[in-house]
């Protein structure tokens, strides 16, 4: 068996580019992996051409082989067959001169992943078993991780399967440091401890910033360095089929990149996104001649300023609630331009001195004023603090960001995190939802800003002081089934949760019995006023995950022709609703209909009377 750590040994060793990009190009099928069972002479083409171009070592065609992501295309059933093919035809290329490397891609990435950890590690290790078995490969190819957890637990997990060598390549969206704010020294230090026996870098950075995070790695004693840099970052290209997106053709400069990899201790040099054979034959140009550095001296990136600490003295929303009832309160921004009656409802209730004034963002995917620009106007004319909700539907990564650290500045600290109701609910059923993360990520994600690193782990120079609400939908037939998905949000960093409106004692009974397991987690019981039998009727039958009793719709009906008997009905309603909600709860959340502060007020004196008594 060839041994690829004795030639790395003495030896900087090429390996290969990019097998989607050139499969990509050739217009062949959407699933890369595929090709290895229809089109197979394509994949080895592909192959010898980086051979012929210098590589000493190729990848299968297999980073995505997985049975969960073949399972988009409808081949999980090939899932063996798929890399069975793969490593056959890769040494059918290769011969006996030329290493082959099983490659598996992570699952993980910028975007949120529905899957468990442990189902990532079992559908990582069923690939890896598989590749195995086929006795053609020389090592193991973990790239394109991000996380660090999951490649961490998978390399603890595979280090028990083989002997073969193994290298894992971290991916960084900052130079110098991981996704989680970890300098890329410890993070790689990390694999070699956990038996890795190359490390390295690829993906998203291109040679620059790949050098650049190099050179403050050091040279270790039991593995050797690896990096498999991107061609360069995309561009707007005109062609003949209009502006596409491209990675710029400079493959002359990956051979001088090459020099100065070697430079920085890495013996193993390849290509990701974009790069070609000719960016091959540029490296193996530029390392002509070159042995391995046995020494190197660290330059440690340029120091960040001092981390500037914020810590409110002040008690927040979740402080108080622990103590004592405390109220907040719904008013959604306007759908139009004409803002008097919105500012005006926000002075009426901000007479009552409540803990904050919530604002949703664009709640069922209707199109309503930013509640950003909602809470900066409420600022000239309240004392009252705001909640801004944050959907993920209208939001990219960047986009949330941006939104985060702009609300950060402006003093503006409490967030409901929700993921938002789907587009086609709305007032624009073919816009499009966005959707990068879920309430799920975007939770530790404020939380991260708190430790004063961006998603991508670059340091704000400053932290947040975020205090982060869940949504928690209690209208549903079983609550106690719903334990998972607190515990969850709970787990994803939730300070506190703030229901969806409850129109049934019952279910504010089963919500106490749920949240009684934890204690350390308030809720705030969500009640909205009924305006009207129609309000109550459309509530009830078209909007998701609200249902009012039986009874109740009843009364309603027989006043529905009398406003203010009608409204007098809903009112008594939502007192007994809240007079069930006080026995079990500190934390309440009105709702307001349509800017009638007047109920939210009403509301109010009636917990205010309601505690003086007791």
């Amino acid at each position: 068996m060839r041994n690829l750590l004795e030639r790395l040994e003495n030896n900087v060793l090429v390996a290969d580019g990019v097998m989607g990009t050139t499969l990509y190009s050739n217009g062949l099928e959407s699933c890369h992996e595929y090709n290895n069972i229809s089109n197979p002479s394509a994949v080895e083409e592909i192959h010898r051409a980086y051979i012929e171009a210098g590589a000493d070592i190729i990848q299968t065609n297999t980073y995505a082989a997985k049975k969960c992501q073949l399972k988009t295309y409808g081949y999980e059933d090939k899932f063996e067959e798929i890399n069975i093919r793969a490593a056959e035809i890769a040494r059918s290329a290769a011969g006996e001169k030329t290493f082959v490397l099983g490659t598996i891609g992570a699952i993980r990435g910028l975007r949120e992943c529905e899957l468990t950890l442990e189902s990532i590690v079992n559908e990582t290790l069923d690939q890896v078993k598989v590749l195995l078995s086929t006795e053609k490969i020389d090592g193991l190819l973990f790239e394109t991780y991000y996380d660090q957890e999951e490649i961490r637990t998978i390399l603890s997990e595979v280090r028990k399967l083989t002997d073969l060598p193994i290298i894992t390549n971290i991916s960084l969206l900052e130079a110098g440091i991981t996704q989680n704010g970890e300098k890329v020294t410890d993070a790689l230090s990390t694999l070699v401890n956990l038996g890795a026996d190359i490390v390295g870098l690829n993906c998203h950075l291109g040679p620059y910033h790949m050098i650049k995070s190099f050179k403050q790695v050091p040279l270790f004693a039991q593995s050797y360095l690896s990096a498999y840099p991107n061609a360069s970052l995309m561009q707007l290209t005109q062609t003949i089929n209009g502006n596409e997106y491209r990675f710029r053709k400079n493959s002359s400069y990956f051979e001088q990149s090459a020099k100065l990899l070697v430079e920085e201790g890495v013996r193993l040099i390849g290509g990701c996104c974009g790069t070609t054979p000719e960016h091959i034959r540029a490296i193996k140009k530029g390392i002509k001649g070159l042995k391995p550095v046995k020494r190197k001296t660290i330059t440690p990136l340029p120091a960040e300023e001092e981390l500037i600490r914020v810590a409110s003295n002040k008690p927040t929303i979740v402080d108080k609630v622990k103590k004592q009832v405390t109220i907040i309160a719904e008013l959604d921004p306007p759908k139009h331009l004409n803002i008097e009656k919105f500012i005006e409802a926000a002075k009426i209730i901000d007479k009552k001195n409540i803990e904050a004034i919530t604002l949703a963002d664009n709640s069922l995917a209707s199109t309503r004023i930013c509640n950003l620009t909602a809470a900066v106007l409420l600022k000239e004319h309240i004392t009252t603090p705001t909640l801004l909700h944050l959907a993920c539907r209208d939001h990219n990564l960047i986009g949330l960001q941006s939104r985060l650290m702009g609300l950060d500045l402006l003093g503006i600290n409490n967030i409901l995190a929700v993921t938002g109701d789907p587009s086609n609910l709305g007032d624009f059923p073919g816009a499009t939802s966005v959707f990068d993360v879920t309430s799920f990520k975007l939770i530790p994600f404020i939380k991260q800003l708190n430790e004063g690193l961006g998603y991508n782990g670059a340091s704000l120079k400053k932290t947040t002081n975020f205090t982060v609400a869940a949504a928690y939908n209690p209208n549903v037939h079983d609550i106690s089934k719903t334990k998972r998905l607190v515990e969850k949000k709970i787990k994803s960093g939730a300070d506190y949760f703030i229901t969806q409106p409850v129109f049934e004692e019952e279910k504010i009974v089963k919500l106490s019995e749920l949240a009684s397991n934890y204690p350390d987690t308030p809720f705030f019981v969500g009640i909205m006023p009924i305006t009207s039998y129609n309000n109550a009727i459309f509530l009830h039958n078209e909007v998701p995950g609200i249902k009012l009793s039986e009874e109740f719709l009843s009364r309603l009906e027989e006043v529905k022709d009398d406003k203010e008997l009608c409204q007098k009905v809903a009112l008594e309603e939502s007192k007994k609703l809240l007079d069930v909600a006080l026995q079990h709860f500190n934390g309440i959340y009105l709702i307001t209909p349509f800017t009638r502060a007047d109920l939210t007020v009403e509301l109010i004196g009636y917990i205010e009377v309601k505690l003086g008594g007791k």
